[in-house]
């Protein structure tokens, strides 16, 4: 029988994150589910849990160093190795300001979070991951953070402002790349997902995707075999396979 595989999911507590730690632990990881907020994490993990799944909250503030760093540490006493690192805690700041007035603050927090608190947990938690042989790293992305698509006239996304939330995810997918590059070696995958416009506190009730929908991709990318793609950055299209998403 082969051994547990053990996956940590940031921003788990809700959303595509609780989505994406649901579907691991179906698939039988122990799933670590690494929440800032303490009564939401634990809510999570009893909800899933009570669906049969190895749930475990962890307390992880992306953004802050001690939190981190105590993070690595209860996980490691409890995991010899990790798995699957799926960094999906983000925020939305400053959505609908345009780029010549977004107030440096905003774009600040949107930084701060889906790029530096990204950057901070996965060079963390890097040790763990490197114990575990094929070893998956996932990076939430977004469409939005596409260059090709940002410039492309005829996209739906043409009339969104977001600057400060695109260019976040922008620098996010630079780092998986170059990420993906120093770790090939070592046969660990790195690569970004776009879930699509899903109805989450960010995405809003009217967003087209279901969770279920969004956190499809970052599990396919997550459960790679060893014949799998690296360095890149998908999104799910309409069929069973992965669809690269431009730069």
């Amino acid at each position: 029988m082969s051994e547990q595989k053990t996956a940590l999911v940031t921003g788990a507590n809700k959303g595509i994150g609780r989505e994406v730690a649901r579907q691991l632990g179906r698939l039988g990881h122990k799933v670590w589910l690494g929440s800032r907020d303490e009564a939401r994490g634990r809510k999570a993990e009893e909800e899933l849990r009570a669906e049969g799944i190895d749930a475990h909250f962890v307390q992880l503030d992306i953004t802050d160093a001690a939190s981190v760093q105590a993070a690595v540490a209860h996980v490691e006493a409890h995991s010899p190795q990790l798995d699957v690192l799926v960094n999906n805690a983000g925020v939305g700041s400053g959505l609908m300001s345009p780029a010549s007035t977004e107030s440096l603050a905003e774009i600040r927090d949107n930084f701060e979070i889906n790029f530096f608190g990204t950057v901070q947990v996965t060079q963390a938690f890097l040790p763990l991951v490197r114990k575990a042989p094929g070893a998956r790293i996932v990076m939430v992305s977004s469409g939005l953070g596409s260059i090709t698509l940002t410039g492309d006239m005829k996209a739906p996304t043409w009339n969104l402002a977001a600057m400060g939330y695109s260019a976040s995810k922008a620098a996010l997918n630079m780092f998986t790349v170059k990420l993906a590059k120093e770790l090939l070696a070592e046969g660990i995958k790195v690569n970004a997902a776009c879930p699509g416009s899903v109805a989450t506190d960010m995405g809003g009730p009217t967003a087209p995707r279901s969770v279920e929908q969004g956190a499809a991709i970052a599990l396919r990318l997550a459960t790679l075999d060893w014949m799998g793609p690296t360095g890149g950055f998908y999104h799910d299209g309409d069929g069973p396979g992965i669809a690269p998403y431009g730069w």
